[in-house]
């Protein structure tokens, strides 16, 4: 009886062992790990030689032994140190930066791994970092605890051509759980070129031609508005109640015509740059959806819809901007073409989500009344919408508002709005013209 006990017991303690082991190990993989790390890197060609300086913490070498003291001091008298550190290097730094040169796989070559103390400014500059990575190593007698000090390293690549155009795909993220890279280019002609990234942003062209950056652009812009639902949404409401071509282009193009200017606008810098205009547009662009939806549902006439569309056509521009700001710079020096890209594949699509829903709309519509079906779907595109617009209302309760100074920024910075506002008034005036035009056509064809 008692050693049925004992047999019956002793699975559930195995169980309870394994799972302790395993929470433990869970927990020293965490700690292997570090939450964040920043990575500073600069990428200069020379002639047909490349350099690259790259600065990591050590904390992110993971698989690496390092001699220390106490078992927390890097003992930077030992001889060992200097080779797990270009160990380290070559597995964990120049093994995850993959430079192209027209598209042709470069080698790296790891010159240099030193470890630096967590408060030298050498990586301001390209110069100074270079000469400090390939300079004498620390003092011997240096404290340096191993989980603060820095890994710098220098890397070398063979160039085929010093008119070879340059790209890289880091392989860093694995790192750290956040990783943040911060690179600069300096090309030959002087023109010096920041990128900063989190985790890996896939293929970075360093220096892309103008029909590389259209593409790639043209490409983010299709992904951002296939990618926001809040815009889909938004596109639906428009769509939904229309059931004739004509009033579905002039609302079409005011929506993209409104939205193409203030899209612009903000990538030439015309949009304030307060911390809570974003939030406030984000809201804005729930409160949109609310309204159509509304609207849909209680039957209001449609044929000042064009007027509705480009109105809030205006702060889906915006919205849209905020995710152009963070990617211009992989533009190189074509940024009028990636800002014309970008929005030709917002309107791609668009295009594509309106070819999608009008003929499915159709369909649907030979099997349910028009009206229930334009209510119904309205109904609960809006009440997701309401649920969002509460929500973005509690964030931008969040930030503080300031009056601006009244300086001579402030001036200049009412004067573009003023340009801006013209512009906006010419284009209401010339889409007021084509939706007159397209109505007067419209009513034509009716009375044939």
């Amino acid at each position: 009886m008692i050693l049925s006990r004992i047999s019956r017991r002793r699975p559930v303690r195995l169980l309870l062992l394994g799972l302790a082991l395993a929470v433990a190990a869970g927990r020293a993989l965490a700690h292997e790990i570090p939450a964040r790390v920043a990575i500073l890197a600069f990428v200069k060609p020379q002639g047909r030689l490349l350099r690259v300086v790259v600065r990591v913490p050590l904390e992110a070498m993971r698989d690496v032994r390092l001699p220390l003291r106490d078992g927390v001091y890097l003992d930077l008298a030992r001889p060992e140190l200097d080779r797990a550190l270009r160990d380290a290097a070559e597995l964990w730094v120049a093994g995850g930066l993959e430079l192209r040169a027209d598209d042709v796989r470069l080698m790296p070559r790891v010159t240099a791994a030193r470890a630096s103390l967590p408060s030298d400014r050498s990586f301001e500059r390209f110069e100074t970092a270079l000469a400090e990575t390939i300079g004498p190593p620390l003092a011997s007698a240096t404290a340096l605890p191993w989980r603060q000090a820095m890994l710098d390293v220098a890397i070398e690549y063979d160039v085929p051509s010093d008119h070879a155009r340059l790209s890289l795909r880091p392989a860093l993220a694995h790192l750290g759980l956040h990783t943040t890279t911060a690179l600069r280019f300096l090309p030959p002609d002087g023109a010096e070129r920041a990128f900063t990234w989190s985790g890996d942003p896939g293929l970075v062209r360093l220096d892309p031609r103008w029909h590389q950056a259209a593409l790639s652009f043209l490409s983010l812009g299709v992904r951002h508005i296939l990618g926001g639902v809040d815009h889909l949404l938004f596109v639906l409401c428009l769509v939904l109640p229309l059931g004739r071509i004509r009033p579905l282009v002039g609302v079409v193009t005011a929506f993209t015509a409104a939205h193409s200017v203030t899209l612009a606008a903000s990538a030439l810098g015309l949009a304030p740059d307060a911390l809570w205009f974003p939030r406030l547009v984000e809201l804005l662009v729930a409160a949109s959806i609310v309204y159509m939806a509304c609207e849909n549902a209680l039957g209001t006439r449609l044929d000042r819809r064009w007027a509705v569309a480009f109105g809030f056509g205006l702060v889906h521009g915006f919205a849209f901007s905020f995710a152009l700001r963070e990617s211009m710079q992989f533009a190189g020096s074509h940024l009028p073409t990636a800002l014309l890209a970008f929005n030709a594949g917002v309107e791609l699509g668009q295009l594509a989500a309106i070819a999608v829903a009008v003929p499915l709309l159709a369909l649907l519509f030979r099997r349910v009344p028009r009206r229930g079906g334009v209510i119904l779907g309205s109904a609960l595109v809006g009440h997701t919408a309401w649920h969002w617009m509460l929500d973005r209302w509690s964030a931008l309760r969040e930030y503080r508002f300031t009056w601006p100074a009244l300086d001579r920024a402030f001036v200049a910075g009412t004067m573009r709005v003023a340009a801006l506002l013209l512009v906006v008034v010419l284009m209401l005036w010339a889409m007021s013209a084509l939706a007159e035009r397209l109505s007067r056509g419209g009513r034509e064809v009716e009375a044939r």
